[in-house]
């Protein structure tokens, strides 16, 4: 029998590692950025176009590289990083495992300039496809500059897997984000499609965290300082009045190096407990020093997940050291069992005098007058606002009694629910019905009793309604007298550019889309003035969530998203018109039955059932 195992050839071992390595624009982003900072690089430049699907290219004025190292660095395991496995134990580099160029050449156009500083002229090389087209002398400034095109172009199925050129973008922030707030001694350039986007000079962490976010960043930031034996933690957390519903402002980083740690994570909010409202996450920005030796960096190709030796007293720790700092900068109550708040002086009053009253005296009063003169002039006034009455009924005098607004009726509504009624079996004759519990509304219905999920129904209701604006026919909205200013991130902003036509066919309306503070103008009329920086945010939330789920359109997301918020919740009072048309609008709808969430909107509870629970 013929031998059957074989060695792979180089070229399909590099697209297997790319696999690992490279699974969408951001990832080649995330190498080229880390190998940028690992070279020393005080200014780094990003371009990309189309979401980096066309170009991704990288520019630093780093050391460079020579030639032979040059061409090395396109070769499997080939690194500068360590040179036997006992260093993995004590890593202060980024990219160590030297398959990242290997990789990406592997399923790209790579095209490379550098030079050193103690050299004259550079090197340029070009590989397609992990084979070297050519490498040549070239005259190019101090540092490296890498542009990575046509990604996946041998590899069409891997290609037809990315999403849209927006979605790529909002990933490629992502990274570019994760590697700018780590370093903000290093300036960072970020252009998309020759639009400049980011323009971070070198600073101090919480002028970088500013300059990403926004100005308005800066005031919701609370410093978090503690340094022990086990950990050096540094770093802010943003103030619990400002936690989201979105989880897009959670950093942690160990050793210069982002990472996921939801075991960490929750620590975080076991220390915010009590203090933001449920299902919202609070904002932070944590760097973690740990010896290297007490954590493991190489157990995901990606490195963002990583494991520490002691992970319990760093969770306390962590708790701790957040706890403090919400008590120190007068974020969270303290109690002070031996101070007596009722001797506190008010604010306003510390600096003032007091003032003598003035006692002023009428010499004209007489209890005991009891002439009718008095008593006229005492009630003089109702009279004098009674006057003019006759003009309420100007223009009334042709009109007929016997009309009233009570003979108008709505026809094609009666009939309409009327069959709705008959076919789910509903009596009409009482049009009783009342609430359990504020949750559940029960009516009668021809073989027992008729329960609606409030929420669900509400839900089903809305969903159907938005959708219908957003992809049939345009929603009007109510125009706002004063324009209400939003502050969004720029990773928001581009959120709400994506999804503009659709919110705009629901009745919004945004000035200064461009700009940090966007105003809004109008808004659909079922949201209040109030509730309008919640509700977007909780859309911008679940739409970045909602790219999970395949199957979902962004027509579905928004109206999804809108109506989840919009939706009366459990608790509120409804009278009975409401009741009644909830009712009606229910079954109304195309698809009655469930909710938005594919759940059971209503039970019916057959007179048999009743028999049987009272035998």
């Amino acid at each position: 029998m013929a031998d059957i195992i074989k060695l792979l050839p180089d070229h399909v071992a590099n697209q297997i590692a790319a696999g690992e390595v490279v699974q969408r624009p951001a990832s080649v982003v995330k190498e080229l950025l880390e190998n940028a900072i690992d070279a020393g690089s005080t200014l780094v430049k990003l371009i990309v176009k189309d979401g980096g699907k066309t170009l991704i290219q990288v520019v630093d004025n780093g050391v460079g590289m020579s030639e032979t190292d040059a061409r090395l660095s396109f070769e499997r395991h080939a690194t500068s990083k360590i040179s036997d496995a006992q260093d993995l134990f004590n890593l202060k580099t980024k990219g160590f495992r030297g398959e990242a160029l290997a990789s990406i050449a592997a399923i790209a156009h790579v095209d490379m300039q550098t030079r050193k500083d103690n050299m004259e002229l550079g090197t340029h090389i070009k590989i397609e496809g992990s084979a070297v087209v050519s490498q040549e002398v070239v005259a190019t400034p101090v540092g490296t500059s890498i542009s990575v095109k046509n990604l996946f172009f041998n590899i069409p199925a891997r290609r037809n897997f990315l999403k849209s050129n927006q979605v790529e973008l909002r990933h490629i922030m992502d990274e570019f984000h994760r590697v700018a707030l780590v370093h903000p001694n290093v300036a960072f350039h970020l252009y998309n499609n020759g639009s400049e986007m980011f323009n971070l000079p070198a600073a101090s962490s919480r002028k970088r965290i500013s300059h990403i976010f926004g100005n308005k960043m800066d005031e919701r930031l609370v410093p978090v300082q503690e340094e022990t034996e086990v950990v050096n933690i540094s770093g802010f957390i943003c103030k619990p009045e400002f936690a989201k519903k979105s989880r897009g402002e959670q950093f942690f980083f160990a050793n210069n190096r982002f990472i996921k740690s939801p075991y960490l994570h929750h620590a975080i909010v076991a220390a915010f407990e009590g203090l933001i409202k449920p299902e919202t996450y609070p904002g932070y920005f944590l760097y973690l020093e740990v010896d290297p030796k007490t954590i493991d960096i190489n157990i995901h190709p990606t490195k963002t997940e990583v494991k520490f030796d002691d992970e319990h007293t760093l969770y306390a720790i962590l708790r701790s050291s957040v706890k403090h700092s919400l008590g120190q900068f007068s974020v969270a109550p303290v109690l002070d069992f031996e101070r007596d708040s009722n001797l506190d002086t008010p604010y306003d009053f510390e600096r003032k005098e007091a003032i003598l009253p003035r006692v002023t005296v009428d010499a004209s009063f007489n209890p005991f007058d009891t002439t009718v003169a008095k008593r006229k002039e005492g009630i003089s006034y109702q009279k004098q606002s009674a006057k003019g009455w006759e003009s309420m009924y100007e223009g009334l005098e042709g009109l007929n009694p016997e009309q009233d607004f009570s003979s108008f009726e709505i026809e094609s509504e009666t009939e309409i629910q009327s069959s709705l009624y008959a076919e789910e079996g509903i009596s009409q004759e009482t049009g009783i019905t009342f609430q359990l519990q504020r949750k559940y509304v029960v009516s009668t219905v021809k073989s027992g009793l008729l329960v609606i999920h409030r929420n669900r129904a509400h839900e089903r209701v809305l969903f159907e309604k938005f959708l219908s604006e957003i992809t049939v026919e345009k929603g009007l909205g109510q125009q706002l007298l004063f324009p209400l200013e939003v502050n969004f991130t720029p990773q928001e902003r581009a959120i709400v550019s994506e999804i503009q036509d659709s919110l705009i066919n629901v009745g919004f309306q945004f000035e200064n889309l461009e700009e940090e503070t966007v105003k809004v103008t109008a808004v659909p009329a079922l949201i209040s003035e109030s509730k309008i920086g919640t509700v977007l945010d909780h859309l911008i939330a679940d739409y970045k969530e909602g790219f999970r789920d395949k199957s979902l359109s962004q027509a579905e997301l928004l109206a999804h998203g809108l109506a989840k918020n919009l939706a009366i919740k459990s608790g509120e009072a409804l009278d009975n018109e409401s009741q009644m048309a909830l009712v009606h609008d229910l079954f109304a709808c195309k698809e009655p039955t469930l909710s938005p969430n594919l759940k059971k909107t209503y039970t019916i509870i057959s007179e048999g059932d009743l028999d049987k629970k009272l035998l």
